[in-house]
């Protein structure tokens, strides 16, 4: 119970790392606000987590996190719900098809970094004024990639709103440290989640396995690898941590 009367947030919670995020969260005690787009997936979400956890452990929340107006619907609704925040994981986040560069139009590279880097800028003009007036400081833990770190052919766009999010992540932490506001930011090999596919340029075992060679611990990273991550990061045991962007890769940067 290292999370036990925290509330936290997590966008983008209704499949793949989120919902395991979510899920190991509500083990460790905390009161979840499972964020997403895709209301089944975040409905589903929530009442698994009841079912486990409790009546009211977790409520679900659609919003699209790119929206400012959405954004701050969110943040009061949560607070609305619960009575104050905690944790915050910035997980949501699209990808394009594993493709060459210039065959990426301008709407699609104009919403990756919309729902990659602008929300979470959304996320902190509406969350951090809350956390500040709890005066309790609080974890906030956005979602980046190995592809922040060690760019691949393919995924270009995609690899530069990782970036964004691995430095905007430090800076984050740099100017909320006074506050008592840790910034942490999570950076997976991909793994077996929805957008696999898009990342590998293909569905096929060939496609796979080529991507698999690649990762010295010989496997993808799974939802429970990236979510007892976060469960660190966003514990007290982590209270000295702040500004890292932690790999959770299976040695694939090295």
């Amino acid at each position: 119970m290292r999370l036990a009367g925290k509330v936290a947030i997590v966008t983008g919670g209704g499949s793949g790392f989120g919902e395991a995020i979510a899920k190991r969260l509500a083990e460790e005690g905390a009161k979840l606000i499972v964020n997403d787009i895709n209301d089944d997936g975040g409905t589903r979400v929530a009442k698994e987590i009841d079912g486990a956890q409790g009546q009211g452990s977790a409520t679900y929340l659609r919003a699209d996190v790119a929206r400012d107006g959405d954004m701050a619907k969110l943040i009061a609704a949560s607070l609305d719900r619960y009575g104050h925040i905690d944790i915050m994981v910035n997980n949501a986040g699209i990808t394009h098809v594993n493709r060459p560069m210039l065959e990426v139009g301008e709407e699609e590279f104009d919403r990756i970094y919309a729902v990659n880097v602008k929300s979470i800028y959304l996320s902190a003009r509406h969350l951090v004024p809350v956390l500040r007036k709890q005066g309790k400081g609080g974890s906030i833990i956005n979602t980046a990639s190995t592809a922040g770190i060690r760019p691949r052919p393919g995924l270009v766009w995609y690899n530069g709103s990782k970036g964004a999010v691995i430095n905007l992540t430090k800076g984050m932490a740099a100017e909320l440290g006074p506050d008592k506001i840790r910034v942490n930011a999570l950076c997976p090999v991909a793994g077996d989640t929805p957008l696999l596919p898009s990342f590998l340029g293909g569905s096929t075992e060939a496609h796979r396995q080529r991507f698999v060679a690649t990762v010295p611990l010989g496997r993808l990273s799974t939802p429970k690898d990236v979510a007892n991550a976060a469960l660190y990061l966003a514990s007290d045991e982590a209270e000295f941590i702040t500004g890292v962007a932690l790999e959770v890769d299976g040695g694939r940067c090295i």
